[in-house]
């Protein structure tokens, strides 16, 4: 005889017998483990159906034989299981999706956008949606570091939830892969967006490509309000900064 943990799975389908669902019943009421469990499993009645189609299944019953039709223990088990699996993966879903849509309402577009400005059919150069933030942004800072000759501008716009920020940065050349670093006045350091650069680079004013003499422009986000910002930082993978922008 199962114990009554074990029963949960045969109660929530109903296979039980008077005697079994009222010991089943008394032991609930004392126990929040399989209380959560029947709670997890709660509508499954209708799902007998499909053992029919189970390997070493009977044929299927008649709509008012259902609950006579008594599934072996290793066949309730494994429906159980199934579903239970089944239930987890969809709350796994759940949260991936809450979590991506989370993150494309902080950070909005530019984020997703992270590329210097490309050309048309017509051979004429577009804006990209960071750039075109970028240059509605009234509050901008910039620096050209005297070692690396790398140069970088920050717009910030202040957001309920912190501050939205682009960078245009020129004059680095690759390969590369760097990160905007935002220094607040605290000490803390968050960063607020990556990147790889080309070999050709990006704002390289000789260069012989016109995409490589376009500017980067990429977006980000941190929670810190602009006032309590001291700097941001273009710092290499390696950890090499190559330039430093006060805020």
């Amino acid at each position: 005889m199962p114990s009554e943990h074990e029963t949960v799975g045969a109660y929530a389908l109903g296979i039980l017998d008077d005697a079994e669902a009222t010991a089943f019943e008394a032991h609930l009421a004392g126990c929040e483990w399989c209380a959560q469990q029947l709670d997890e499993l709660a509508g499954m009645e209708p799902m007998l159906a499909a053992l029919a189609d189970l390997p070493g299944s009977g044929s299927t019953p008649a709509i008012g034989e259902s609950l006579s039709a008594r599934p072996s223990p290793r066949l309730v088990e494994k429906l159980v299981d199934e579903v239970s699996e089944r239930r987890a993966q969809k709350r796994r879903r759940s949260f991936y999706m809450i979590a991506a849509a989370a993150a494309l309402i902080i950070a909005g577009p530019l984020a997703a956008v992270a590329v210097s400005g490309g050309s048309d059919d017509g051979g004429q150069v577009t804006a990209t949606p960071a750039q075109s933030t970028f240059r509605t942004m009234s509050e901008k800072k910039s620096a050209t570091d005297p070692s690396t000759h790398v140069s970088a501008t920050v717009g910030m716009t202040q957001k309920d939830w912190g501050t939205q920020a682009v960078l245009e940065l020129k004059n680095v050349k690759g390969p590369l892969k760097c990160s905007l670093v935002l220094v607040a006045k605290n000490g803390q350091r968050v960063t607020m967006s990556s990147w790889s650069v080309p070999n050709w680079g990006y704002g390289v004013p000789d260069a012989r490509t016109e995409r490589a003499k376009q500017p980067l422009y990429i977006g980000g986000a941190a929670a810190f309000q602009p006032h309590e910002i001291d700097h941001f930082e273009v710092v290499t993978f390696e950890g090499k900064k190559l330039v430093q922008v006060d805020a």
